[in-house]
């Protein structure tokens, strides 16, 4: 035990080593050629876990030599695939000085310094959205945890408006285009779903909502606790119509939570912000920094228009927390824990708040915009090339596109020849039963260069 906690000259040597290749990996990312077996790995790398251990420098450069090449970053500026991200040098930095700091930011108790910035950082998001003063959240680790926490807390609200659970279950009311996880979440709390018709776009609208919930016997439309909008689809990076939505849900008193989690960043923007009219009327919402607002992995907002019905479903009762959770003390000012299903958690929205505070939100404001204009650069040259059709005018920063002619086996082989050939990585997709090009674009470092090298292999 003494051996693990001794601080030694080797101790200090195995530390310069690993800033070294952390300020190496922060100047170059890793190869676009990720591939690997885990056969291959476990014959490169050999047993690691041992009982004499393999000492520092060794460690160190199994995962630089052999494991770190067999992972893709998703900061490389010709990675357009999924969601990538793009971390500030700042927001990587810190995030080494959170898991040096050993803070556990739960409760205000103990972790009241990081927990104070860490608001900062979701009070500028808040006011982003036009949430009120009293607005409050927490982060948690990614979408799928905040777009779960916002439907329990959803789902208690309904609970204490209208007493017993329905008599055909509760359900939430979404569109084709809502992101995986919510049918995930809906099957974790055992609440159905309703599916709502979305537009030519694939976007929920008001009326078609409005239609859907009409549609349904008195009893069945009543169970319909919450309403799950997207600013920001993942597939093709469409927003709905939040304003129209809104309505819907003012007027039925169904709780609104609007899945911003990649497409969030764009409220930052003046070219886009008008598309997101109606957020500020949800009752929560998520944003992922990890994907368009620069900061490391995992990273999502989940903010609440009325944190106390989130405090109410998750504050956690037991003897060791009679302290926390002393109502009128100082030390209980603000305990994230109270906010989403999580007891202890690391102060991961710490990099973000560094980030803002090193760089300005006007820096941010900036960046968004040159990805946003990228965007549209791209779009442009994919109308220039006679073999390419492009599907739709981006709304956001997400391209997608057709190559005539091209069957499912030419998308899947085009990617991989990409990565093979070290020029990015991108994935296809499917869109209304076609499978297509697909885009993504979050990285300010990614030029119209880039683009043109991928559009370029598409050629006859």
């Amino acid at each position: 035990m003494d051996e693990m906690h001794r601080y030694t000259d080797e101790t200090d040597a195995l530390s310069r080593a690993i800033v070294a290749y952390a300020r190496s990996r922060i100047a170059s990312p890793q190869p676009l050629d990720g591939s690997a077996t885990g056969e291959e790995l476990g014959r490169r790398a050999g047993n690691t876990v041992t009982p004499e251990g393999l000492g520092g420098e060794e460690a160190l450069r199994v995962w630089s030599e052999v494991l770190a090449p067999a992972t893709i970053s998703t900061d490389h500026p010709s990675s357009m695939a999924f969601v990538p991200g793009a971390p500030t040098k700042a927001a990587v930095l810190f995030d080494l000085i959170v898991g040096a700091s050993s803070t556990i930011a739960a409760g205000w108790i103990d972790g009241a310094g990081a927990i104070w910035a860490e608001n900062q950082a979701l009070r500028w998001l808040a006011d982003l959205a036009g949430f009120p003063p009293g607005a409050g959240g927490v982060f948690v680790s990614g979408g799928s945890a905040g777009n779960l926490s916002a439907l329990v807390t959803a789902r208690t609200a309904a609970r204490r408006r209208l007493g017993e659970r329905p008599p055909t279950g509760w359900k939430i009311a979404v569109a084709g285009s809502v992101h995986s996880s919510v049918a995930t979440a809906a099957r974790v709390i055992d609440v159905g779903i309703a599916d709502v018709a979305g537009d030519e776009r694939g976007r929920l609208t008001g009326d078609a909502l409005e239609a859907t919930l009409s549609a349904l016997d008195p009893d069945e439309a009543s169970s319909v606790f919450a309403v799950v909008a997207s600013a920001g689809a993942t597939n093709a990076g469409t927003v709905d119509d939040l304003a129209g939505v809104a309505d819907v849900c003012a007027a039925r008193d169904v709780w609104l939570h609007v899945d911003a989690a990649y497409g969030g960043a764009g409220l930052a923007a003046p070219s886009v912000r008008d598309r997101y009219r109606g957020i500020e009327r949800a009752d929560s919402f998520i944003v992922d920094p990890h994907k368009w607002l620069f900061a490391p992995y995992d990273c999502c907002a989940l903010v609440y228009r009325d944190p106390a019905t989130a405090h109410g479903v998750f504050r956690q009762e037991a003897g060791y927390l009679d302290t926390v959770n002393q109502p009128d003390a100082t030390w209980s000012e603000w305990n994230p824990a109270d906010y989403a299903y999580h007891l202890s958690r690391r102060a991961r929205g710490l990099p973000l708040w560094f980030s803002l505070a090193t760089y300005g939100t006007d820096a941010y404001r900036d960046a968004i915009e040159h990805v946003l204009t990228l965007t549209r650069a791209t779009a442009d040259e994919i109308r220039g090339r006679e073999e390419l059709e492009l599907l739709m005018d981006p709304e956001l920063s997400v391209v997608l596109f057709r190559r005539r002619g091209w069957r499912d086996a030419d998308y899947e082989a085009w990617w991989r020849r990409l990565r093979e050939a070290q020029i990015a990585f991108v994935q296809p997709t499917t869109w209304q039963g076609e499978k297509l090009a697909r885009l993504c674009f979050v990285n300010p470092r990614t030029t119209i260069d880039h683009v043109r090298a991928v559009l370029g292999t598409m050629t006859p």
